[in-house]
């Protein structure tokens, strides 16, 4: 099945409510064990630099994970940062520790030149130009950094996106179903992932599928 692209940006505020308000626990606990299963000799983290932030749920599991480091989430959609800011806000073990900030790939100036640890999910698959994130991610890390990215990964057809979506979010609202199915229809297969890294000379990267519907991509810069 060929890629189809969806938007970039999730802008709008009910979708960014619906996204803050989802549940996201199984992924996005995954998203911590695979990293921790990557790079199992990180203890203390330092600087971590989340691409794609969102509503800032990963951005907060990884700050509770490993509680000597300080998070700087990214994204592009003042909504998601909106609904990000209030849930950690109002975490005061969190707000000090996690700051989300507003900026576009590749263009953007983070808070720090450079980051001890860089992590992204779901972000990959809405780039159009998917070298924006690699980029980005050797432009800002330091030398030796780990990189982790998490992503979905593309089914053979649209019949099997369908199947994902009903055992995944069947019970979800159908905004949420209905996005989940054409970020499916967007995403990159491992080899297309593989062949990126190859052109941001990151071809020593690691890149596995993680689940039925997600892969991962890592390695140190």
């Amino acid at each position: 099945m060929e890629r189809i692209p969806e938007p970039e940006l999730m802008l709008d505020e009910e979708q960014a409510r619906v996204y803050a308000g989802a549940d996201f626990e199984e992924p996005h606990e995954n998203f911590i064990e695979e990293f921790r299963l990557a790079f199992p000799d990180v203890v203390s983290c330092g600087f971590v630099l989340d691409l794609g932030c969102g509503p800032g749920d990963i951005s907060a599991r990884f700050a509770r994970a490993f509680p000597e480091c300080e998070v700087h989430g990214i994204d592009g959609s003042r909504a998601m940062l909106k609904f990000g800011r209030m849930i950690v806000g109002g975490d005061r073990g969190l707000e000090k520790r996690i700051r989300l900030c507003y900026g576009l790939l590749p263009d953007f100036d983070p808070p720090r030149d450079h980051y001890d640890i860089v992590i992204s999910n779901s972000l990959l698959h809405h780039l159009a130009d998917p070298m924006s994130l690699w980029d980005t991610a050797r432009r800002l890390a330091l030398p030796g950094a780990p990189v982790f990215v998490m992503d979905l990964m593309r089914p053979a057809s649209a019949d099997d996106a369908v199947r994902l979506v009903k055992a995944h979010a069947g019970g979800e609202p159908e905004l949420l179903q209905h996005d989940f199915y054409h970020s499916l229809l967007a995403a990159y297969r491992l080899d297309e992932v593989r062949e990126q890294l190859r052109a941001a000379r990151l071809d020593h990267f690691v890149v596995q599928a993680a689940s039925d519907r997600h892969l991962v991509a890592y390695g140190r810069v």
